[in-house]
């Protein structure tokens, strides 16, 4: 079964590549109508799903990012339709320079070609990854979890009707039948018809797609982000950013997993950012000076809870002496995801931008800002935490890569 939708998946990326800009909008609008059609199967399947998923004893945060309701779905829809309207990467010359000999030297976008897609629980990645994929003129397997293969199929069916209604091939976005690890171990290996694997998912799900694969893998192990409270921060502002980075939804990679703060701040602080934490049902874990400031709530937070991915409300707290020992202290215990600073220092914040070497990092905004959509990019396939070929969120642009073209006029090298 691997070879056959491996290989249809790299004929059907030959006719997605040559496709014009308006017929692969044309096939995306199409899919987000048929899901809108299709609604209450859609619905009926991921109520069957989630069924089975609460009985087989899913965490909450599982069956948070499985459930889907109307509103979500008609939201699955709208971020088709919002990727549809995106710039197309395809064919974009970028740095085109003339050359002492007179060569004129460009660099072009093209597709990847076949995407192999591996996620766990969220149904709206299947549909944003075929809407990424075709955006950038890319074939795409979608290999969900199993505790949500009927929504998948559903939404399946969905896009191949639109594709195939636009006049482009249903192989073009594939969902894998059979959710059994040994198909997957036999994808990974295809490394002649698939061009890169991109696993969304548990740390678990990740390191078992890069150590058995083949094929380039686009690498995010866990999001430990942080907030760093500088000295001069404001405190509304400080409590504000925190808590939203923290309990606007803790169980995603973009949640805040640990607060730093400069010690000159510290004592006006951390007292309120504890009972603000609090009373949002945060377990709040510090170091030594958290709990002298924080009070007997503060649990003492161990070696470990300092590069935890927590995925809830549970936040490790730290007292810093300075910048430098932030940035340090992000460098030994961070995971490359986001890092925010909230500080009213030009300076400082400069500083910050500059040195802090994650995927994304900010100045005075929640770390719940690292997002694709929130971005910019309309939606995105997944976030590299690798710096090769991608970094951070990844939109339709980085489902591309650039060649080089050269217009000569006769030339012959010396």
């Amino acid at each position: 079964m691997a070879a056959r939708l491996a290989g249809d998946a790299k004929r059907a990326a030959r006719v997605v590549a040559k496709a014009s800009s308006s017929v692969r909008e044309q096939a995306m609008r199409a899919v987000a109508d048929r899901i809108t059609v299709d609604a209450e199967l859609i619905l009926a399947a991921n109520r069957a799903d989630v069924d089975a998923a609460r009985t087989a004893g899913l965490s909450a945060p599982m069956l948070d990012r499985l459930t889907l309701d109307a509103a979500r779905l008609a939201g699955v829809a709208a971020a088709v339709r919002q990727v549809a309207e995106l710039p197309d990467p395809v064919g974009k010359i970028e740095s085109m320079a003339r050359r002492p000999n007179g060569l004129l030297v460009g660099r072009m976008r093209i597709p990847l070609g076949v995407v192999l897609m591996i996620y766990e629980a969220r149904p709206n990645v299947t549909t944003d990854a075929f809407a990424l994929c075709l955006r950038s003129g890319n074939a795409v397997i979608l290999r969900g979890g199993s505790e949500a293969a009927r929504t998948n199929r559903a939404l399946g069916n969905a896009i191949a009707a639109g594709l195939e209604q636009a006049g482009l091939p249903a192989a073009a976005a594939q969902v894998v039948p059979d959710t059994d690890r040994r198909l997957l171990e036999a994808l990974l290996l295809r490394d002649e018809e698939i061009d890169l694997a991109i696993p969304r998912g548990g740390e678990g799900l990740i390191r078992f797609v890069a150590e058995r694969a083949r094929i380039p893998v686009i690498r995010h192990y866990k999001g430990v982000c942080h907030v760093f409270v500088d000295a001069s921060a404001e405190l509304e502002t400080a409590l504000a950013i925190c808590e939203n980075a923290k309990v606007s939804r803790p169980g995603v990679c973009n949640a805040c997993e640990t607060i730093l703060v400069h010690e000159d701040a510290a004592p006006r602080i951390v007292p309120a950012l504890v009972a603000r934490l609090a009373s949002r049902g945060v377990e709040v874990r510090g170091d030594a000076r958290t709990v002298a400031l924080g009070g007997p709530s503060v649990v003492a937070a161990t070696e470990a809870d300092w590069s935890e991915e927590y995925l809830a409300l549970i936040v490790t707290l730290g007292v810093v002496p300075s910048l430098d020992a932030a940035i340090s202290h992000i460098e030994r215990y961070g995971s490359q995801h986001t890092e925010v600073i909230v500080t009213r220092d030009h300076a400082a914040a400069q500083r910050f931008v500059a040195e802090v070497g994650s995927s994304t990092v900010m100045v005075n905004a929640s770390t719940r800002f690292a997002d694709g959509g929130e971005l910019g990019l309309g939606a995105e396939i997944g976030i590299s935490t690798s710096k090769l070929h991608a970094y951070g969120p990844m939109g339709a642009e980085e489902l591309t890569t650039r060649k080089f073209i050269v217009f000569g006029a006769g030339q012959v090298r010396t």
